[in-house]
């Protein structure tokens, strides 16, 4: 068994003027990087690490921007022994309040030594500190070590062990920051190799193209830990670039060759909806074999209108597959069939809601489409679960359970954490879903769960059903819900954004989700906000932010 440090030292004396990352930034060349330029970039900071008397094992928190010393700082502390954390950078999306807030947790639980950033971040920084917390570092991007030839021996990465922690994810979310994701180098290898497997991956003819922020699993993982290491060339462009101009993805992977990539949800839409032809002139899409969907539950309709924006630029139907994937499991868990579409289930939905049975559709009922995040991989096997945790039949929804040779070691720091997560050698994920034919169909998180006189109500079922209205802004819907004292019980609150901004419009769109809701599942919805398409907060990795609507929506009606 190998681990990180041996792979990167591999690449870099058999093929050291191989493309490893092309650094994609706005108004600027593209900048590609071969392996001799990653592993003496990565060099450099390993020996500032060391010049700092930073010791193996020691966690250093990463808060650097896209680009070059993002990449040198996170592979030198793997060259080092040490165990690199990539947090997100202050932007103006984020409070800073927050953000500081965010850090000083992250501090007290993770208890890093050390934190690498920018000259003009330093304060940001230094004000999240406190007498006698865990950080005795500071090290800034501009007081790096000088290039060198790197010397193997003397690099303290190469004295890791394959079960030793070697990095650490952070999830993200209002409360993410407090549980790092720690995994050992046979973790994240045991995933990369079967998963890699799973995906067909050939190095020497795919290309993987990713604007995805590299402190998520997704990009951390599928787009970055995996092209690196396994010698697939990587075309990263910064989030913040793709948001401004998604047609940027587009003229990448077309200039590329790019075969793979990997998007959430809500990023089909909005490339759909946002594109404009004249950013596609002369695109070719004929090379992407795999464009999967991950991280947030996936829509059919999604893909769907993808497929119709973009098919008449090469880009073909079976490209557009799906997958479930959490860090715990270092990525992905399961991944849909390459050599198809994903399965789609049409099943009845008031059984669905009222009963969590996922059963073919009755006559003149209302329906509703699952898709299929596929099998589990072969190193993988899943249970839904209930909560006495015993085993539930087929197509009926319960608690997905995990168990694999790439699970996390930890949550660092977390025992408490830790010992409520895994049960008997399983990890519970705080997903529901159910299972059909031994393909997975996800269908919400369990803690977003809301209690209505005593009945489970899901939110993802009462969002679908309120995208389902005309001038719904489709997948902009967040629900949760609203205890009512008067009533001794919970009430259902649901934020659309609408395409319209007009007034009598939007009350409009309001009257007809709260009718469409009412009529097509259990709850008698009274409460319903249409908004503009800034008010909906999405956390880092896209997904919406339930509790930060909830609180948003409560200070803005006088509840808290």
């Amino acid at each position: 068994m190998t681990t990180l440090p041996n792979l990167l030292q591999n690449s870099y004396q058999e093929i050291p003027d191989k493309t490893s990352i092309i650094l994609q930034h706005a108004g600027q060349a593209d900048k590609p990087l071969s392996y001799r330029d990653l592993i003496r970039g990565a060099n450099r900071f390993a020996l500032t690490y060391a010049r700092e008397g930073i010791k193996p094992g020691e966690v250093v928190i990463l808060i650097l921007q896209h680009g070059e010393d993002l990449v040198y700082a996170f592979w030198g502390a793997i060259l080092h022994g040490a165990i690199p954390s990539i947090m997100p950078f202050l932007t103006e999306k984020l409070a800073p309040e927050k953000y500081r807030a965010d850090l000083s947790s992250l501090i007290s639980i993770t208890k890093p030594t050390t934190i690498v950033t920018y000259p003009e971040f330093e304060a940001e920084v230094r004000s999240a500190l406190t007498d006698g917390d865990s950080v005795k570092h500071v090290i800034l991007a501009n007081t790096i070590e000088a290039e060198t030839e790197p010397n193997f021996d003397s690099l303290q990465g190469f004295k890791s062990l394959p079960e030793d922690i070697v990095v650490l994810q952070h999830s993200s979310g209002t409360t993410g920051l407090q549980k790092g994701v720690a995994l050992s180098h046979r973790a994240v290898l045991n995933q990369l190799n079967v998963y890699s497997q799973t995906l067909r991956i050939d190095p020497t003819s795919d290309v993987i193209v990713s604007w995805l922020p590299l402190y998520h699993d997704m990009g951390f993982i599928a787009c970055f830990l995996m092209p690196v290491l396994l010698r697939v060339p990587l075309v990263n462009m910064s989030p913040f670039d793709w948001v401004r101009a998604p047609y940027k993805l587009h003229q990448a992977t077309s200039q590329y060759k790019g075969t793979l990539t990997w998007l959430p949800n809500f990023a089909y839409n909005f490339c759909a909806h946002k594109i404009r032809e004249r950013n596609l002139e002369g695109v070719d899409l004929s090379s992407w074999r795999a464009i999967i969907n991950c991280s947030e539950p996936v829509h059919v309709e999604s893909h769907d209108l993808f497929h119709e924006k973009f098919a008449a630029y090469g880009l073909k139907k079976s490209a557009l597959q799906t997958c479930y994937a959490m860090a715990e499991n270092v990525f992905a868990v399961t991944q849909s069939p390459l050599d198809g579409t994903p399965a789609v289930d049409v099943i009845d939905r008031e059984t669905f809601m009222t009963q969590r049975l996922a059963t073919p559709p009755k006559p003149d009922s209302p329906s509703m489409q699952m898709t299929s995040s596929g099998h589990p991989l072969p190193n993988v096997k899943i249970r839904i679960v209930d909560e006495s945790f015993g085993d539930l039949p087929d197509r009926t929804v319960g608690e997905i359970a995990v168990q694999s040779d790439c699970m996390l070691t930890e949550y660092f720091n977390r025992p408490d954490a830790t010992e409520s997560a895994i049960k008997n050698g399983w990890y519970l994920t705080g997903d529901f879903g159910y299972i059909s034919n031994g393909e997975l169909y996800v269908s919400g998180r369990k803690k977003d769960l809301i209690i209505v006189g005593g009945k489970n109500v899901y939110p993802q079922d009462l969002e679908s059903l309120a995208s389902e209205v005309d001038g719904v802004h489709k997948g902009r819907v967040v629900a949760f819900g609203m205890y009512d004292e008067e009533e001794g019980t919970e009430e259902v609150v649901i934020i659309a954004e609408a395409e319209s901004t007009v007034p009598s419009e939007m009350e409009a769109i309001a009257d007809a989700i709260r009718k469409h809701v009412t009529k097509s599942s259990a709850v008698a919805l009274r409460h319903v906000k249409v908004v503009d398409d800034k008010w909906i907060i999405k956390t880092s990795s896209g997904k919406t932010a339930r509790s930060a609507n909830k609180e948003k929506y409560f200070k803005e009606n006088g509840k808290v």
